[in-house]
């Protein structure tokens, strides 16, 4: 009954129905007509932000520590996995449309990221907390769709999400090194356990070690094959475009399913606009101190995920010619892949790649969650334990789960937090375009452009103490 009912629901979302497809591309150029095509404007400038985001103050986490966090959260099976997935399905002009996606979905990130930082509370810990649920209620005014929004993200961050991971992982480790599920499974959440009860910071700072080496491997990994393989790069890009419309041989007929695999994987990976990272964002204490400066970080973060790193794993599968099966198939076409490239040590690379990534997001997925227990009054020491004991059950029993079960579930959390979280940013569209025009008013003229309460128009009430 629960799976038909998934299966139902991710029918209307992503299947026949294609709802999120259509509000995602609505999202995306709305946010990119009204805030100016500033994914395009201000590319240069966010660049410039992350260079000088790495300090902080004891209320919050820094921007780079943010943008790690909410990189780990992002940077998982989705870009490995996820990006295999699609090409089976879609075929290569699947790859087209991840890029689409992102690029809409950087002034997406961007919005939500701002109001994230906007209305970000103190928690019973003194630090920054914040979410969909904090803006929806304290901008709209809206409690009950906070709390549903809440409640979808307990039921995909707090638990399919990380199950997800977890499975994957599980695959990858039992695929290469024959190590049963069960026993990755006990070890993820073992580890993961130290982790997160150290709270955000401890997740924030395990980010900020781990993420720009992980990234920087798997790039440098791409470059080396695509040098050994430069002669095929040109005809590879051709046809990813032009597989994107239907124009090859290959491609005709399946433009649908190059369309819809793209969007649905490259929205999975990059989360724009489902309201995840707006956790991350609002944890930070900028440098400098305004809300928008989180928006341009983790707009960035939108870009270094599916931009680069899926465009990473797409050219290693596709230089391979492996993965245009047409089936359900996950991490094992990365892995054959690589052991077309390195032989049976590029199996073991995606081994080890796949556990690194997917765990860094079970790490994140549970900051995510967690920073909705001060929302409900539980952030105390037993909502918190409660809530742990919860993930980690999740984290065990999705190493020994199908694919499909587990994939259908992650796909639901997905889109009804998307749903909930298009249309609050959308109606709070007049305090996203005042906060960044302050910002940019403020930047023209020179110095830190600070921001503190009634500098700019928003709807709503800001938390006190926060921007006094």
């Amino acid at each position: 009954m629960v799976e038909q009912s998934v299966t139902f629901i991710n029918q209307l979302l992503w299947g026949k129905g294609q709802i999120l497809i259509y509000v995602l591309l609505f999202a995306g150029f709305w946010f990119t007509y009204k805030l100016r095509a500033i994914q395009f404007m201000g590319f240069k400038h966010m660049f410039s932000l992350a260079k000088n985001s790495g300090s902080a103050n004891p209320n919050g986490i820094s921007s780079f520590q943010a943008l790690c966090t909410g990189l780990s959260a992002r940077v998982g099976t989705g870009n490995l996995a996820g990006v295999a997935m699609a090409i089976s399905l879609g075929g290569s002009g699947a790859v087209f449309w991840m890029w689409v996606i992102a690029l809409l979905g950087m002034a997406t990130g961007f919005a939500e990221s701002v109001l994230g930082q906007l209305y970000k509370v103190k928690d019973s810990r003194k630090e920054f907390r914040g979410g969909p649920a904090y803006y929806i209620r304290a901008g709209l005014g809206k409690t009950w769709l906070a709390v549903l929004f809440s409640l979808c993200l307990f039921l995909g961050y707090g638990a399919s999400f990380s199950a997800m991971q977890a499975n994957t992982m599980a695959e990858a480790l039992n695929n290469t090194f024959a190590i049963p599920t069960y026993l990755s499974g006990l070890v993820i959440a073992g580890v993961a356990g130290i982790i997160v009860l150290g709270g955000l910071k401890r997740i924030a700072r395990f980010a900020e070690i781990i993420v720009p080496w992980m990234g920087a491997a798997f790039i440098f990994t791409a470059i080396m094959i695509s040098a050994i393989n430069f002669n095929l790069l040109p005809g590879l890009f051709a046809d990813i475009v032009l597989s994107a419309f239907g124009l090859t041989e290959a491609s005709a007929g399946a433009l649908g399913a190059a369309i819809k695999s793209g969007i649905q994987r490259g929205m999975y990976s990059n989360e724009a606009g489902a309201g995840s990272v707006p956790h991350a964002a609002a944890g930070a204490a900028p440098n400098p101190n305004h809300p928008v400066v989180q928006g341009y970080i983790q707009m960035l973060g939108v870009f270094v995920d599916t931009i680069v790193l899926c465009s990473c794993t797409a050219v290693i599968v596709l230089l391979a010619g492996v993965g245009a099966t047409g089936e359900m198939a996950g991490i094992s076409v990365t892995q054959q892949a690589m052991a077309v490239h390195f032989g049976e040590y590029g199996d073991d690379f995606i081994a080890l790649a796949i556990t690194l990534f997917a765990f860094t997001s079970v790490v994140a997925n549970y900051a995510y969650a967690e920073s909705n227990l001060h929302f409900f009054k539980l952030d105390n020491t037993l909502g918190r334990l409660s809530y742990t004991g919860i993930y980690l059950a999740m984290v065990i029993w999705g190493a020994n789960a199908s694919l499909q079960q587990v994939w259908n579930l992650a796909d639901m959390s997905l889109g009804l937090m998307t749903l909930v979280n298009v249309y609050a940013i959308v109606l709070l569209t007049p305090t996203i375009k005042s906060l960044t025009q302050d910002y940019l008013n403020k930047k023209r003229v020179g110095g830190k452009p600070e921001f503190h309460r009634g500098d700019a128009s928003i709807q709503g009430n800001t938390a006190p103490g926060v921007w006094d």
